[in-house]
């Protein structure tokens, strides 16, 4: 059994396309320490597999994080097979709340050094000592406390499309960034409730033990991050202090937590929250288009790249030979094309 997808990737986005087939979204992660991470990470993508899940799911010696979706016909006996994983049982699973069954096409498992690229030295810290895990309503009694400073613990492109209500959203490309950006932003506000969200919570399982260790006295984060508090929202209807859209890091880009649409089109500059990636495969980049922009563009970040896929593929290859641009992860929504772009002012939430 081969222990990777070997379909092109064109052919398995379409066979998802026109699936009609009903597929659950979720996440998960656990922070446990894991002896051999290449054996876990095979035996894992065996069960999986079989299980016809897809998605992106990281393994470290720290841990897992996973984004996935099942079959939902399948759901039962995927969570019977997960939390056959002692330290697996019983673990939430952040079902996804705008969901159309489209996130991910193919299952990719892999082993890397974190489970988070936070650039911390772990053994300088007590990971363990994390912030208080506050829900929905505690998050906003907290809010609504003038001793208390919300800070989103996500990168900029994603607070652009959606964040809490005054909450600090700094102007970073990476999480690594963040955590030294906000420790600057809040250094002489050390005594006051720093209140900490993330989408479904991982980065501030880590963020918040380091905090705490720098110096921070009451230090609390958003249990399950954005995903668990719109679900508890919506089920205990409570006030909604969360405006836009979540980002997320799958095919759909983004689940919507409110009508608000605070953020606007790349290109022309209209109120826009659609994220999307340039059509043209040399280039990729992560931007914000509406759909006039989309049909002016060809879908793409520029005249330039929309000249470019007009052309036959073996030129298009020819061109990008060499290439590799990703989603240009420390570039989304920044390049010198784009018309419409946010400074470090405007990102800084409403």
């Amino acid at each position: 059994m081969a222990l990777f997808n070997r379909i092109n990737g064109k052919e398995l986005k379409e066979r998802l396309h026109n699936s009609v087939q009903a597929r659950t979204t979720v996440s998960f992660y656990k922070y446990h320490q894991i002896e051999d991470p290449e054996t876990f990470r095979n035996n894992l993508y065996k069960l999986l597999d079989q299980l016809a899940v897809w998605g992106r799911i990281y393994v470290a010696k720290e841990g897992i994080n996973a984004q996935i979706s099942v079959p939902t016909e399948q759901f039962i006996d995927f969570k019977t097979e997960l939390f056959s994983i002692p330290f697996l049982n019983g673990i939430r699973l952040n079902t996804a709340i705008d969901d159309n069954g489209k996130s991910f096409f193919k299952l990719k498992i892999l082993v890397r050094n974190k489970i988070v690229a936070d650039g911390l030295n772990d053994s300088t810290f007590d990971v363990t000592n994390s912030g208080v895990h506050v829900n929905a309503t505690e998050f906003n009694e907290l809010a609504d406390n003038p001793n208390t400073v919300i800070v989103d613990m996500r990168n900029h492109y994603e607070s652009e499309v959606g964040h809490f209500k005054n909450a600090i959203c700094p102007d970073v490309d990476t999480f690594r960034e963040e955590l030294t950006v906000v420790n600057e932003i809040l250094a002489d506000q050390k005594d006051k409730n720093v209140l900490m969200y993330c989408t479904g919570g991982i980065r501030c399982e880590k963020a918040s033990a380091w905090f705490k260790h720098v110096g921070f006295k009451n230090v609390f984060q958003l249990d399950g991050g954005i995903i668990e508090y719109a679900r508890q929202v919506k089920e205990q209807n409570l006030e909604n202090k969360f405006i836009g859209k979540n980002f997320v890091f799958d095919e759909r880009l983004g689940e919507r937590i409110s009508d608000d649409v605070i953020s606007e089109c790349h290109q022309c500059g209209k109120p826009c929250d659609t994220h999307t990636n340039c059509k043209n495969d040399g280039c990729h980049l992560l931007f914000i288009q509406c759909e006039e922009c989309a049909t002016t563009y060809a879908g793409c970040c520029s005249p330039e790249c929309a000249e470019i896929i007009s052309l036959p593929i073996e030129s298009q290859k020819e061109l990008r030979k060499g290439i590799n641009k990703g989603r240009q992860v420390f570039k989304k929504g920044r390049a010198k094309d784009l018309k419409v772009k946010l400074t470090a002012t405007e990102s800084k939430g409403i």
